[in-house]
This record gives structure tokens, C-alpha cells and sequence, in this order.
């Protein structure tokens, strides 16, 4: 198969510009983040950014690759799942960082990572490689899933 190197970038920088649209409210958070109780497993605020990027990275050239994959029914529902879950990653920096509400982020995020976990399974079926891809970004959810329910019940 032949790269379009042209739409494998696009994906790459769209991906990361949409993921950035998180960052307005994580930006903005004031003293509010750094005066909550947060665990001792907790990342330094350096770790977030190189590691959503690359996360971004890799959900590009996840969708790329199902992007040029044959048309099938499988793989429209795969992109309108990827699209589902990005939204529901935008959504939950809002409703953490944007309207600091622990509670209503512990939910969202938890239905970000089942989201994200049939993506990954659809993104497989339509290419192994899509779907193993994704496995960072759902590990990270996880890890932030934790994270946040730890803030949660701290504060």
C-alpha cells in the first residue's frame, strides 16, 4: 500500500489541533488544579503535554489507516466511533478543568474509555494495526480514569 503522506499528515495535525481544544481549559484552570489534593502517583504537569501529543500521534496514523482502508459498514461505524470518543475527550477536560466537577469528569471519562475500547476493537477489525495503535491512548484513559477518581475521593 502507498502512503499518502499528504492525508497521513493531515490526520496527524487534525488530531492533535482537536486534542489541543482540551488544553484552552487546562490552560486556564488557575489555582484551582494545583490547590486540590491529588495523589502521590500523581504525573508533574510537564508529563501531559509530550505525552498527549504522542498519544494524538498515534490516534492520526490510527485513522489514517482506517481512513484508507476498503469501504465497508464496519468501517464507517469505526470512524463514527472515533469521532464519538473524541468528543468525549475534548468534553471531559470541560467538565474537569472547564467547570471543575470531579464527579461529572469521573463518569464522562469512564464512558471515554469504554468508548474507547470498542474504537480500538472496531479500528482492529478493520486493521490490526489501527487497532493496536490506539492501546497507548486507552492504557493513558485508564491510568487518568484512576487519577481522577483518586483526586475525586481526595477532595
Amino acid at each position: 500500500m502507498e502512503v499518502n503522506w499528504f492525508l497521513l499528515i493531515g490526520f496527524i495535525v487534525a488530531c492533535n489541533l482537536i486534542g489541543a481544544v482540551g488544553a484552552i481549559w487546562t490552560s486556564s484552570e488557575g489555582n484551582w488544579y494545583q490547590n486540590l489534593n491529588k495523589p502521590s502517583f500523581n504525573p508533574p504537569s510537564f508529563v501531559f503535554g509530550p505525552v498527549w501529543t504522542l498519544l494524538f500521534c498515534l490516534m492520526g496514523i490510527a485513522l489514517y489507516l482506517v481512513w484508507v482502508s476498503p469501504s465497508s459498514n464496519i468501517r464507517t461505524i469505526a470512524l463514527i466511533l472515533f469521532g464519538l470518543q473524541f468528543v468525549l475527550n475534548v468534553l471531559w477536560s470541560y467538565l474537569f478543568f472547564g467547570i471543575n466537577n470531579l464527579s461529572l469528569a469521573l463518569i464522562e471519562i469512564f464512558v471515554l474509555l469504554i468508548g474507547i475500547l470498542v474504537t480500538g476493537i472496531y479500528f482492529y477489525f478493520v486493521s490490526g494495526l489501527a487497532g493496536y495503535l490506539l492501546i497507548p491512548y486507552f492504557v493513558w484513559v485508564g491510568f487518568a480514569s484512576f487519577l481522577n477518581y483518586s483526586i475525586w475521593k481526595l477532595n
